[in-house]
């Protein structure tokens, strides 16, 4: 489960046996949890976030796309 980056509380990152899927990154903090695909970054999934924080979650994975993408690429295109 490889962490890509950590801002304040929350943790990116994404699953060792989901390269079969489109580029995503989960997001998670305590209980709380939400999935964004990364072409175009769009909402997926989420559990115990609420609207406003999905849209600030939204915002950073708009922000570290590219370092997102380029994570992704390396591990599963390796």
């Amino acid at each position: 489960m490889p962490t890509v980056k950590i801002i304040g509380a929350y943790r990116f990152f994404f699953y060792s046996n989901e390269g079969e899927e489109p580029p995503h990154v989960h997001v998670k903090r305590e209980i709380c949890s939400a999935k964004f695909w990364l072409r175009p970054v769009n909402l997926v999934s989420s559990s115990g976030f609420k609207g406003a924080e999905l849209r600030n979650l939204e915002k950073m994975v708009t922000q570290n796309h590219t370092l997102f993408l380029e994570a992704w690429d390396a591990y599963f295109k390796s």
